[in-house]
């Protein structure tokens, strides 16, 4: 696996930034990708710097991503600002700062990341590595750890494949020569029973209603589908729905939305050719809350006092179908 002019470039600023009075949280939006690459970081700071601890902006409840936890040993905790204060600088991989409000609130020295830049909200930081041609931020940080001849741990290898194999959806998203390298070099050291363990912990007996509801209220919009599930415990289980609605034969696009946390969130999926999911998420929802993400996967999140008293359901389909009552069917 040959490591990028680039990367060299980048790791030598991370290594100039670093001493070892620092204390260092590693900040994510916790799923396999973001997990795997804090491991990663977490790996080359080590030694290098006094403390390093690991932080995570969202509720954590889907199976797979609990079982990446507990298997893998991934030592995050909830993003609060007990946590907060305990550290000076700070790192965030897998996301840019308009990903989420609780991200915006800090100052970052490390920026790590694979979606796509927006043009209106640039990313500062004294190390800033976006490339929108990976299929993983986890293979970005398997290129730092072989530019500094790190041979990875079991544990951390597990998570850094599973961290690409996740986003890439088994390489069926986009990717590039750079993912599959990662890839073929992790596996030589990742512990497969363990990945195989944590693919199939992915449904909660709890989250059947939830699909039923999905199924009573799914509408079709074009080639695509869309459903709304109200109130929901966690928006994981809009990303669960979504992901298997893109099953579904014929089926281009999909948006399954749902309130959590007092706020109207929408997951985006799709078949990576027809639609620019982050555009369209983006052009749809930007304008009243955060939205953006992939070509394939995209999310919005809308504060619920945006709607003005308007159903959830119906302001989502209204957006979907733009405007036409008559764009969506009722199955």
């Amino acid at each position: 696996m040959g490591v990028s002019r680039q990367t060299d470039e980048k790791v030598q600023a991370l290594l100039d930034l670093l001493s070892k009075d620092q204390r260092w949280l590693i900040v994510i939006n916790a799923d396999p990708d973001a997990m795997g690459a804090a491991l990663g970081l977490k790996a080359i700071l080590s030694r290098r710097v006094h403390d390093i601890g690991i932080g995570h902006v969202n509720e954590i409840k889907r199976p797979d991503n609990l079982a990446m936890i507990r298997y893998l040993r991934v030592p995050t905790r909830r993003l609060i600002p007990n946590l907060v204060a305990q550290y000076d600088h700070f790192a965030l991989v897998d996301s840019q700062p308009h990903h989420h409000p609780e991200l915006a609130k800090l100052d970052y020295s490390v920026v790590i990341d694979h979606h796509p830049i927006l043009p209106d909200k640039p990313v500062s930081a004294p190390l800033v590595d976006i490339r929108p041609k990976f299929g993983a931020t986890c293979t970005m940080l398997t290129e730092y750890v072989q530019r500094l001849k790190i041979r990875p741990p079991k544990l951390m290898a597990s998570a850094l494949l599973y961290g690409i194999k996740a986003d890439t959806m088994n390489f069926q998203r986009k990717f590039i020569d750079a993912d599959i390298d990662a890839f073929k070099y992790l596996s030589k050291y990742a512990d497969h029973t363990l990945i195989t363990r944590i693919v199939r912990s992915e449904y909660h007996l709890e989250w059947m209603r939830y699909f039923s509801r999905a199924f009573y209220n799914l509408r079709r919009i074009g080639t695509g589908l869309a459903a709304h599930l109200g109130k929901v415990a966690s928006p994981d289980i809009l990303v669960v729905v979504a992901d298997f609605f893109m099953r579904v034969h014929s089926i281009s696009w999909d948006a399954v939305s749902g309130i959590a946390d007092d706020k109207l969130v929408v997951i985006f999926r799709g078949d990576g050719i027809r639609k620019d999911m982050g555009k369209y998420a983006a052009s749809l929802f930007a304008e009243i809350g955060s939205a953006g993400g992939h070509k394939g996967a995209a999310r919005a999140e809308i504060p619920l006092d945006a709607l003005d008293g308007k159903d959830p359901e119906m302001f989502v389909l209204k957006k979907l179908a733009r405007g036409k009552t008559a764009g969506f069917q009722r199955f």
